[in-house]
């Protein structure tokens, strides 16, 4: 997630009428439950997992981290919706990160369900699994944005991380372009909105006035841009066009992947969109006074709510905040905003 924005709602989710993490099997509608699971990482507590009804068994939207302790709480939520592992036939993945992903995968594996994910997302897949994978290519990405001890420090802090192949097979089926799905007596609209990844899906039901939003529209933060393995040519425009297309669609309760849930898609597309206009505002006035890598940019802008420097941030974190002020800057040179030069491999903008 990024580490910039602003928090627009109290933590607290209505539906359960605690704070959004507290584990439970909440109630978002007829037939829906959102299950809070369990995330090994600081900041983000939980991702939220959508049980869906139907006479046929359960459909998941996004399954959590496969990790024991996300599968013991999802085994406990259903048994209290008189449910198992077992009753999941289908899983709708919002996209290929880890916390929405690798459980589907793992269950999957043991009980058979049928798992879903978005064609952009394949070419993360491919690289994961490939036998000539290399480097992090986020290595790269940190000293072409003029930041070689934070990709250093990113090199240590990764070493060792080998991905657990078991993990990150290929779907059953690849959501490809603008469709609709049939998931018991309701009707969703699987619309592409690439950014957070290239792949990324948001699932509306419009009848139902709900959308599942996955990490594309959350409701106190915003999603990180420009940190992806296999990046688009302009992740930040594609997010925005993504969000314009959510707005597009009626405004619908949010049912997001991380927070609680929240009242209106449209208010929260709005103020991210101008989040990310102000963010670029920010960035151009950075070049002219004399920023010239991201890397310089970042360190000219204020993170979190809290408005601290780069300088204050994690290795993690101000991998982040470089390569999404990256993704700012390409947008800006896709407006004619900005020209960008590349010598001995790093980016420069003017």
């Amino acid at each position: 997630m990024s580490i910039s924005g602003t928090p627009t709602a109290f933590a607290v989710s209505p539906d359960s009428g605690e704070h959004w993490s507290k584990e439970g099997a909440w109630k978002v509608a007829e037939g829906i439950h959102r299950i809070p699971l369990p995330l090994p990482m600081d900041g983000l507590k939980a991702v939220n997992v959508y049980v869906l009804e139907t006479e046929d068994g359960l459909t998941l939207i996004d399954g959590g981290w496969a990790i024991e302790a996300s599968r013991t709480l999802l085994e406990k939520s259903l048994a209290d919706l008189g449910a198992a592992v077992g009753d999941i036939r289908r899983f709708l993945v919002t996209h290929v990160h880890r916390d929405h992903y690798t459980q589907a995968v793992t269950i999957r594996r043991a009980v058979g369900s049928h798992v879903s994910l978005g064609l952009g997302d394949k070419a993360t897949l491919d690289l994961i699994n490939s036998p000539d994978l290399g480097e992090d290519p986020h290595l790269a990405m940190l000293i072409e944005a003029g930041a070689p001890h934070i990709a250093r420090a990113w090199a240590d802090f990764t070493r060792g991380s080998t991905p657990d192949l078991d993990l990150w097979a290929y779907p059953d089926a690849w959501f490809d372009g603008d469709l609709q799905l049939t998931v018991g007596e309701r009707t969703l609209d699987a619309v592409h909105t690439p950014g957070h990844t290239r792949g990324h899906y948001v699932f509306a039901d419009t009848a139902g006035e709900l959308l599942f939003a996955g990490d594309h529209v959350l409701p106190t933060i915003t999603p990180s841009i420009g940190f992806e393995p296999v990046l688009a040519p302009d992740p930040l425009g594609d997010f925005m066009a993504s969000l314009a297309r959510v707005r597009e669609l009626p405004d619908l309760r949010l049912l997001p992947a991380h927070g609680p849930v929240a009242p209106s898609s449209h208010t929260r597309v709005d103020e991210l969109l101008a989040h990310h206009e102000e963010r670029l505002a920010l960035s151009l006035a950075a070049v002219r006074g004399g920023a010239q890598t991201s890397y310089d940019v970042a360190g000219e802008l204020p993170w979190t709510r809290h408005g601290r420097r780069l300088p204050e941030l994690d290795v993690f974190n101000s991998a982040l905040a470089t390569l999404e002020t990256r993704a700012h800057l390409s947008l800006l040179v896709a407006r004619g905003e900005l020209t960008r030069t590349e010598t001995d491999g790093v980016a420069t903008y003017a």
